[in-house]
C-alpha cells in the first residue's frame, strides 16, 4: 500500500470524474501550466490497494514538463464506487475501464476514434487515431491492468511503462499478504480490517505517518475500498499469467523501472522482464515499491524522459 508524502492538491491539478461504461472514476488532472508546450497526455494506474494520491507527488513535475497526468483510481477503489461482486474486477475488466477512460480524454482533446466510447473497439488505426494516442503507466497491480489494455489496442497507447510490476502473478511474501486481505474480505468489512491492520502494526512497533492530514487520509481511504474489490483484485493479481511474449511481439515503446529496494516483485526478475521486452530497465534509487511517493522527482523524470524519447 503506497503512502503518499502529502494529499493535499499541487499547483494546477483538479479532482475530476471520467465516465465508463462501469461507472464514474475519480481521477487527478494536472494541466501544464501556462507558457509550457504541450507534450501529450498519460494516464497513471494505480495498484492493488492503492489510489491516484499515490502518484500525487508527480504531478506537477509531469505538467511541469508539458504533460497532462491523470492518475485514477480504478473501480471499487477510494472514490471510484464499484460493484459488490469479485468477478467485475478481472483484468479484461478492468483494461475495458482504462479504455473508457483513453477514449474520453482523447475525445476532450479533440480527437475522435471509432471505438470512442466503448472501451472494446477495434485496432484499425488512422491518422486522427494515431495522433490520440496516450502514454499509459501501470503500478504494480496497475501494471498488470496497463499490460492487458495495451495487448488488447497496442494502436491506442503511444508508451507503456511498467513500475515496479512484474511479469505475473504476485509471488512470496507479498502473495501470503494478498492472500489474507482476499480471505478476510469475504467475512469483514474494510473499516474491520483497517482496525485489524493497525492493531498489528501497534504490535510490530511500526510508526505512523508524522502528518495527521495524510494519516487520516490512508484510513479514509482503505475503508472507502470496496470489498469485492479486495477480493476480486486480490484474485487477480495471485493468478496472473506471464503475458511477456505476447507484449514483446505488439512492438510498443516500453519502459520498465523499479525501486532499488521492492520487495513485491523481485528487483531482479523485473530486470529479466525488461530484457524479454527489449525495453530500457530503469533502477530508481532511494525507493521500494512506491518511487512515485518514495522518490518523486527521480521518477517524475524517469517518466517524462522517456515520453519524450518516444513522443
Amino acid at each position: 500500500m503506497s503512502t503518499p508524502p502529502f494529499v493535499d492538491l499541487p499547483p494546477h491539478t483538479q479532482a475530476i470524474q471520467l465516465p465508463t461504461a462501469g461507472g464514474p472514476l475519480a481521477a487527478l488532472r494536472a494541466t501544464p501550466p501556462e507558457g509550457v508546450t504541450r507534450q501529450g497526455i498519460a494516464v497513471l494506474v494505480p495498484g492493488y490497494t492503492g489510489s491516484k494520491e499515490d502518484f500525487i507527488a508527480v504531478l506537477a513535475p509531469l505538467a511541469a514538463a508539458g504533460y497532462q497526468a491523470v492518475a485514477i483510481d480504478q473501480r471499487g477503489q477510494n472514490e471510484s464506487a464499484g460493484p459488490e461482486d469479485p468477478e467485475a474486477y478481472t483484468l479484461p475488466r478492468l483494461a475495458a475501464d482504462l479504455g473508457d477512460v483513453v477514449d474520453e480524454l482523447s475525445d476532450a482533446d479533440g480527437h475522435t476514434d471509432s471505438s470512442a466510447g466503448t472501451g472494446t473497439g477495434t485496432n484499425a488505426s488512422t491518422g486522427a487515431d494515431a495522433a490520440a494516442r496516450i502514454h499509459i503507466m501501470g503500478h504494480s497491480f496497475g501494471g498488470l491492468v496497463a499490460r492487458e489494455y495495451a495487448l488488447a489496442h497496442p494502436t491506442r497507447v503511444r508508451t507503456l511503462a511498467i513500475l515496479d510490476s512484474g511479469p505475473a502473478a504476485i509471488p512470496g511474501r507479498s502473495a501470503e499478504q494478498a492472500k489474507l486481505l482476499v480471505a478476510a474480505a469475504s467475512f469483514m468489512t474494510s473499516a474491520e480490517i483497517w482496525a485489524e491492520m493497525q492493531k498489528m502494526a501497534a504490535a510490530e512497533g511500526a510508526p505512523g505517518h508524522p502528518d495527521e492530514c495524510v494519516r487520516d487520509f490512508l484510513q479514509r481511504r482503505f475503508e472507502h475500498n470496496d470489498t469485492g474489490m479486495l477480493v476480486g483484485m486480490g484474485t487477480a493479481i495471485l493468478s496472473a499469467t506471464d503475458r511477456t511474449a505476447e507484449l514483446a511481439a505488439a512492438g510498443l515503446p516500453i519502459l520498465v523501472a523499479a525501486g532499488a529496494g521492492d520487495d513485491a516483485w523481485p528487483v531482479q526478475a523485473q530486470k529479466e522482464m525488461a530484457t524479454r521486452l527489449g525495453a530500457d530497465f530503469v533502477l530508481i534509487e532511494d525507493a521500494a515499491h512506491s518511487p512515485a511517493a518514495e522518490n518523486p522527482a527521480v521518477t517524475a523524470r524517469v517518466l517524462a524522459d522517456f515520453w519524450a524519447q518516444n513522443g
